[in-house]
């Protein structure tokens, strides 16, 4: 009798909890990979009895290291890593033991840049870096740093593919817009398009929206397995639109099928009142706004539609219960602040 084994492949994700965890995890489930998540395990989950949970600290290497107990990866996600020297460990791990690694990077590692233009490319990369801010403005400094060590991971494994043909390939990413974005951005704006009182916004044009759905990042991330382009390389994932801030709550009141009340207030005086960026998540400083051609060329991606994915995130919510989140819970401050601009 002949007996035929049939190889199931291995994919690991370090996170795979929050925001777009949970459907990278159904994807791949999908496509029939035996599935590790490895994270601390402080957060609830809700993923699917077949996948093994392994539970410990990344920064502890023997901790990650128990991953590999029962094999190799064909695929390893990793959601979690921010600096160089988790990168680092990454790469004296799992070197000859994994076939596609995919690192989450980011559309701030432009940011820190000096002396860009938006849309950011690809090329863009490369070139100096603004210096470190004082930290005295922590949020200032907790962005640029952010930027700043997300590069240094970047230029690690930039390192480890060119010395060792580490199979690296880095995803930057724009905000991620999903059901389960854990800051909860677009819901901040369905709560208080709904409530039917002033968004507040600051004042002037502030910066372009050009995001991504997490469902797009989801395709991304499985198509890179099945092919050979991008080992060593680094794709600006993003939509294909570039809206105002105007355009996009316009857009998503129409949806709602409410009126829209904007009122735009000096950014000082929002700042001074501890109102940014709650008020208006969209407004912030450190926002990236990436060009997508090179993922659509070498990767074939297609992008959904801004106005498609928001439809699909406005009818999520309106079929799930009512949230209470921390976003919204100065917004009776707002409202008063309003309420003395407009007297």
């Amino acid at each position: 009798m002949r007996f035929v084994t049939i190889f199931q492949m291995r994919a690991l994700i370090i996170g795979g909890t929050r925001n777009l965890g949970p459907s990278i995890v159904q994807a791949l489930l999908e496509r029939g990979y035996d599935l590790t998540v490895f994270n601390r395990g402080l957060t609830t989950d809700d993923l699917p009895q077949q996948v093994l949970r392994v539970h410990g600290d990344r920064s502890e290497p023997s901790q990650l290291k128990t991953t590999l107990q029962a094999g190799d990866f064909e695929l390893i996600v990793d959601t979690t890593l921010y600096n160089g020297a988790e990168a680092q460990a990454v790469v004296e791990l799992f070197s000859g033991h994994v076939g596609c690694y995919i690192f989450l990077s980011t559309g701030q590692v432009y940011l820190v840049r000096v002396g860009l233009e938006r849309p950011f490319k690809e090329q863009d990369y490369s070139g100096p870096v603004m210096p470190e801010p004082s930290r005295r403005n922590d949020s200032e400094y907790q962005n640029w740093l952010y930027g700043y060590e997300k590069r240094q991971a970047e230029d690690v494994f930039s390192s480890a593919w060119n010395e060792s043909r580490f199979p690296c390939t880095s995803l930057r990413l724009p905000m991620v817009n999903s059901a389960r974005d854990h800051y909860h951005r677009i819901y901040n704006y369905i709560r208080r398009i709904q409530d039917g009182g002033p968004i507040l916004i600051p004042e002037g044009p502030g910066l372009p929206i050009r995001h991504v759905y997490g469902e797009d990042v989801v395709k991304a991330i499985t198509r890179l397995p099945q092919s050979e382009t991008g080992k060593g390389r680094a794709y600006n994932i993003g939509q294909d639109e570039t809206v105002s801030i105007d355009d996009f709550l316009q857009l998503l009141a129409t949806l709602l099928q409410k009126p829209l009340n904007i009122l735009r207030v000096p950014r000082a005086k929002l700042e001074r009142a501890g109102l940014l960026p709650q008020c208006s998540p969209f407004s912030g400083a450190w926002m990236s706004s990436l060009d997508n051609t090179l993922s659509k060329t070498e990767l074939g991606i297609r992008y959904t539609p801004f106005h498609a994915y928001l439809e699909e995130l406005v009818e999520f919510f309106a079929r799930s219960a009512p949230q209470e989140i921390e976003g919204y819970g100065r917004r009776q401050d707002e409202l008063i602040l309003a309420a003395e601009l407009v007297s």
